[in-house]
């Protein structure tokens, strides 16, 4: 499917997993809005990758902690591209701390940056999307596998990302009648970015996939019938499969090291969870 001349809006998508995704649709010729706080070395590396793909880029510099600023950056967006086709909620921030050693100065980043944002950013660009032929909003969060194992040592991270997930019921609910599909997207494994090396052991990335399964996850998600896909929560994986691919070895960091299932999941033959002791490492 070609995107040309549609505008994709995607929060922190200038690395990692955003930057997968917008390259991914920068190779169909789409209009690629990135909101990050990132370095402007990041940015212009990023837009020069997107551009090269073949997208067009507006990179805005946005704090999507901050109402207003969401509000702006939506207004650029349409202002510069004329619509809004897709909402890729994909930032938040890390914080991996316990209970007993969250600030609460983490603990309201974490939700600003991840539901809140979401919400707000949905909300803002609910007008333009009900305009759109084939409207979605994708949020890069965790199926609601109530585990407490991923509560105990990180509760306000879970509860950012499932606070996310809260927003695509929710929105898949209400916004059903305007058209928008608003469905869940979360990686199967562990996926090698920054964060990854920031806060893990060096085992943990050899055990990833690249955020590139991610990019070509979220393609596939948004050419399915925005009135008759939404609601869903599907892992990268399992919805690749639903599309035809087979073949996976493309996305492996390393072919030697068993892959290692990523946060909020089931345990599933031949994979092994992240253990505390490893994703436990440098988590202030």
């Amino acid at each position: 499917m070609d995107f040309q001349g549609k505008t994709i809006i995607i929060t922190g998508g200038s690395r990692g997993i955003g930057q997968a995704i917008a390259l991914r649709y920068a190779a169909t010729k789409a209009n690629i809005v990135i909101l990050t706080k990132d370095s402007q070395a990041q940015v212009e590396n990023t837009t020069d990758q997107i551009i090269a793909a073949g997208g067009q880029i507006l990179a805005l510099h946005t704090d999507v902690s901050d109402h207003n600023a969401i509000k702006e950056a939506v207004n650029q967006a349409v202002a510069r591209f004329g619509s809004i086709d897709i909402l890729v909620n994909n930032t938040s921030a890390t914080c991996l701390t316990t209970i007993l050693d969250t600030s609460p100065e983490q603990f309201d980043l974490v939700v600003a940056t991840s539901a809140r944002a979401a919400f707000f950013l949905s909300q803002a660009c609910h007008p333009y999307l009900k305009k759109a032929a084939n409207p979605h909003i994708i949020n890069i969060s965790p199926p609601f596998t109530l585990d407490p194992y991923w509560f105990k040592d990180h509760l306000a991270f879970s509860m950012g990302k499932y606070a996310m997930s809260m927003c695509t019921l929710g929105m898949a609910e209400q916004f059903k009648q305007d058209g928008i599909a608003v469905n869940s997207l979360w990686p199967k494994t562990t996926i090698a970015t920054q964060t990854i090396k920031d806060h893990f052991l060096s085992k943990v990335h050899a055990s990833s996939r690249w955020p590139s399964i991610m990019g070509d996850a979220a393609y596939e998600l948004a050419i399915r019938d925005s009135r008759q896909c939404t609601g869903c929560f599907f892992t990268d994986e399992d919805l690749l499969r639903e599309a035809g691919f087979t073949d996976f070895s493309q996305y492996v960091v390393d072919s030697n090291s068993s892959l290692m299932q990523a946060f909020f999941l089931p345990i599933e033959e031949g994979q092994s969870r992240v253990p505390q002791e490893l994703f436990l490492l440098n988590q202030s």
